[in-house]
């Protein structure tokens, strides 16, 4: 453990003990000297202002002291070699993943990464080149755009854009109160409060276009409620749940749906022949008929009726399309 860590780990030991730490438990912890532990005491102490209090005599303890410890906090960046290395590999991730919005804003950070790293311990540099991601569906973002659309949900102002709807491909003017930025499947999506519907809706940000930050304040919608209406269903479709779907795995195909993540509030039973039957809430049928497509014969949806009969008419039509 270099000196970096170890003043990282000592400050950490004496921010949470209740009780003097004894002088032999630091050592073993920090892995280090009598004298080096002192001398790494004395540098939090008279460098970096930390409020030490020790216990002398035979038995040498050290702890901060009670009002003054709760409110210090070491100056700086101060992270462990791990922690470091793994925001350098998060922010590699997001600069691969993503179409450079992100990765842009992250530029000097990732810079100070590098170079408190390369400070530290080895010096050798992470092969971040061994991390590999591929996006899927990921639609062209106007950077612009998604710059001033993150900026008016961070300044909680209002926002006015142009917005062409995939489903009818006509194009209207909103005027909204933004309330969060979902990253959902490889794109971007804005939940707000439409003033002109007076209800809450998700766009597209791909979509939207010749966005305008407006004076006035956004208005905020209750996260409870945020959750209700869009959060409740599955997919990213908004609604309150209407039904439950139950989709039956085949034993092949169970193996992979058994441990995938649907829905926060999904049940999950093994069949006594081996097969998987998923539960599931659901508003809009669209994106959930599509995920259940994907596993073909593997895949029956079992409940309810409606839905059941929903995917039986795609299928006719699917295959009518190849006679």
């Amino acid at each position: 453990m270099d000196r970096y860590e170890r003043i990282l780990t000592l400050h950490r030991l004496l921010k949470s003990a209740h009780y003097p730490v004894p002088l032999p438990r630091l050592m073993d912890e920090l892995e280090c000297s009598r004298a080096t532990l002192y001398r790494d005491i004395a540098f939090l102490r008279d460098a970096l202002g930390a409020p030490i209090e020790s216990a002398g005599g035979e038995h040498a303890a050290f702890r901060y002291e009670a009002t003054e410890g709760q409110r210090f906090e070491l100056p700086g960046l101060w992270l462990t070699s791990d922690e470091l290395a793994a925001l350098l590999a998060l922010n590699e991730l997001i600069g691969r993943s993503g179409p450079g919005v992100l990765a842009g804003a992250l530029a000097p950070f990732k810079a100070r990464i590098e170079h408190l790293l390369s400070d530290r311990g080895s010096g050798k540099a992470l092969p971040v080149e061994r991390i590999r991601v591929i996006p899927w569906g990921e639609r062209k973002l106007d950077q612009q755009v998604f710059r001033i659309t993150a900026g008016a949900v961070l300044d909680r102002k209002q926002l006015r854009f142009l917005y062409r709807a995939r489903t009818t491909n006509n194009e209207s003017r909103r005027t909204v109160s933004p309330q969060r930025l979902t990253h959902y499947r490889d794109n971007w999506y804005l939940d707000a409060w439409d003033h002109d519907r007076e209800a809450l809706r998700s766009f597209a940000v791909d979509r939207i276009a010749d966005p305008h930050t407006l004076e006035g304040a956004a208005i905020d919608v209750a996260d409870a409620d945020l959750n209700d209406l869009l959060a409740s269903s599955y997919g990213i479709f908004a609604g309150k749940p209407k039904a439950w779907a139950t989709i039956r795995f085949s034993a092949h195909a169970a193996r992979w749906v058994a441990d995938e993540h649907w829905h926060s509030q999904q049940k999950g039973n093994w069949l006594p022949d081996g097969r998987y039957e998923l539960q599931l809430p659901y508003s809009n049928s669209r994106e959930l008929l599509m995920d259940v497509l994907k596993y073909g014969p593997d895949a029956e949806i079992v409940a309810p009726l409606p839905l059941r009969e929903e995917m039986k008419i795609m299928l006719q039509l699917a295959l009518g399309g190849y006679q």
